[in-house]
């Protein structure tokens, strides 16, 4: 790496962990060709507490979740 990576942090209007946990795989595969993003490690948050991430991924897919499954 060169220099600082930056983050970008997408709000949703989604209400539950598990929409959130479903969008993340399918923006995940729809932008799996863009090298500049690192979908290799998708994090989420509540809204009130942004600090506290929980990963979907962190290089594999984490076990728990069909849809975490899912091929990139």
């Amino acid at each position: 790496m060169t220099g600082p990576r930056w983050i970008l942090h997408l709000p949703t209007a989604l209400t539950s962990p598990e929409a959130a946990e479903e969008l993340a795989v399918t923006m995940r595969v729809s932008l799996g060709h863009v090298s500049v993003l690192d979908l290799a490690e998708i994090t989420l948050s509540a809204e009130d507490t942004q600090l506290l991430r929980r990963r979907v991924w962190c290089g594999l897919p984490l076990s728990g979740s069909a849809r975490q499954l899912r091929p990139p």
